[in-house]
C-alpha cells in the first residue's frame, strides 16, 4: 500500500525550490519525483498548506447512496427480488448500477438476499 510522504520533508523540498532549485533539481536532491516537487506549490496555493491528504477508503459509493432509499423501497416491495432484477428495474429508472456495486451497497446496509434452489426430500434408503 502507498504511503504518503511526510510534512517535513515536503517542506524542505519546497524551501530548496524557493532558494533556487530546479524541480529536477530538488527531487533528486531529496529522493522524490519533479511531478510532486511539481504539484506540492500549487497545494499550497490551494489549501494554505502541504500536508498529505487521506489515501484510500471508498470514494465511488456516493452515486449509488444517493438513491439508497429508491433501492430498499424496491427490496421492501418485492424481497425476492434477484440482483439482476433489481438491476433492471433501476435501469428502467435511468439508474444504472453493476452487479458487483449492488451486492456491496447491499452489504453496507446489513441487506441479505439468498436465493437457494429448494432441496429435494431426503428419501429413507434402507441399510443392509
Amino acid at each position: 500500500m502507498s504511503k504518503a510522504l511526510s510534512l517535513d520533508l515536503r517542506e524542505r523540498v519546497l524551501r530548496a525550490v524557493a532558494e533556487g532549485a530546479s524541480h529536477r533539481q530538488a527531487g533528486q536532491r531529496f529522493g522524490v519525483s519533479a511531478a510532486s516537487v511539481s504539484r506540492w506549490p500549487a497545494l499550497e496555493r490551494r489549501q494554505g498548506h502541504v500536508k498529505p491528504g487521506p489515501l484510500g477508503g471508498d470514494r465511488r459509493s456516493g452515486r449509488i447512496e444517493a438513491h439508497a432509499e429508491a433501492i430498499l423501497g424496491l427490496i421492501e416491495g418485492e424481497p425476492d427480488m434477484t440482483l439482476h432484477e433489481l438491476q433492471a428495474a433501476l435501469a428502467a429508472r435511468g439508474l444504472r448500477f453493476g452487479i458487483g456495486t449492488l451486492w456491496r451497497f447491499f452489504r453496507r446496509h446489513g441487506v441479505t438476499l439468498k436465493k437457494r434452489p429448494g432441496t429435494p426430500t431426503s428419501r429413507p434408503v434402507r441399510t443392509s
